[in-house]
């Protein structure tokens, strides 16, 4: 049976609302355009809608759905939903995403109206012998007409890590190690989990390097990735080694990591400032104030030196 999770929608969410220009490629890649990565891309409100099922009293059960990403690039209009299993429901669901998306966009007039569907793809992150590799929907109308709305799947088993890298579909990373997962919670060989992580990880600093990957951007995949590593291994013996090859583990977002040890070095900086401003007006000498720097906030000596050079009032 598929584990369903809100892991991967997580980090799915997370990442093309902090990321969204690694997208382009995908949706170069997908649509077959060629955008510049420095393309303005515009993320659209992804509205909710009501959907009805029937619980097992015979009763209504109301929900509200919500589309996973919906982005404008010059005129055109894309939806991508991310799906970690199979889902009878997936192709209404897409149905009523569109219409939602359409409709800001449509025009209308008396008598007239034109509604511009969207482009759309489903990326599956797993597969099963049930996954579709095309989703289809049938506009039927009363005088005979179909219309066939369709788009291919991405399906990422399919995806070898070479093209990944190739083609910079970067958003795919994370999720490239849900191919073994079945090998991870068995705990069975993982090298070749690991090799793909370890090639994963080189790729990305050598691009980070080129310049292709923005600090943050190399940070957080890397910390996408063990999100989904600490998901699937739920503590087993294997999760300390695949992590570490990305770097250790991951409780926040990277960047929102290195954000936070900017501000705590700021405040450490400002009480460094306080003790040595201190120290000066009680007469204490350069060597004790040193040391209460070292104490106080637990500092090397040369970051303490550093600290009383540009904090401490000359004596003549």
């Amino acid at each position: 049976m598929q584990k369903k999770t809100p892991d991967y929608d997580n980090v799915f969410k997370t990442m093309k609302s902090k990321h969204k220009r690694l997208f382009i490629s995908v949706i170069n890649d997908t649509f077959g355009k060629n955008y510049p990565m420095d393309v303005k891309v515009e993320t659209l409100p992804s509205e909710g809608y009501l959907t009805e099922s029937e619980t097992t009293d015979g009763s209504k059960d109301i929900k509200e759905q919500i589309s996973d990403f919906v982005i404008k690039i010059g005129k055109e209009v894309y939806l991508l939903e991310c799906q970690s299993y199979d889902d009878g429901s997936m192709a209404i669901r897409i149905a009523e995403y569109a219409f939602i998306v359409a409709r800001q966009f449509a025009a209308w007039d008396i008598g007239h109206a034109t509604i511009p569907m969207p482009r759309f793809s489903i990326i599956y992150i797993k597969r099963t012998e049930k996954t579709p590799k095309i989703t289809r929907i049938t506009f039927t109308f009363p005088d005979g007409q179909e219309v066939n709305y369709n788009s291919e799947n991405i399906i990422l088993e399919e995806f070898t890590k070479e093209r990944i890298v190739e083609k910079r579909l970067f958003p795919y990373i994370p999720f490239y190690i849900a191919r073994y997962e079945k090998d991870i919670t068995s705990e069975n060989n993982i090298e070749n989990a690991a090799e793909d992580l370890e090639y994963f990880r080189n790729e990305m600093v050598r691009l980070h390097k080129k310049g292709e990957l923005a600090d943050d951007e190399m940070i957080d995949l890397m910390g996408f990735v063990n999100t989904i590593i600490t998901h699937i291994t739920n503590g087993n013996k294997s999760e300390e080694r695949l992590v570490n090859i990305m770097g250790g583990t991951v409780i926040e977002t990277e960047s929102e990591k290195l954000i936070r040890k900017g501000r705590e070095a700021g405040k450490a900086e400002g009480k460094a400032e306080e003790i040595i401003e201190m120290g000066q007006e009680f007469g204490l000498d350069d060597a004790d104030i040193l040391k209460r720097l070292q104490e106080k906030i637990g500092v090397s000596l040369e970051t303490a030196v550093a600290y009383l050079e540009r904090y401490g009032k000359q004596l003549v």
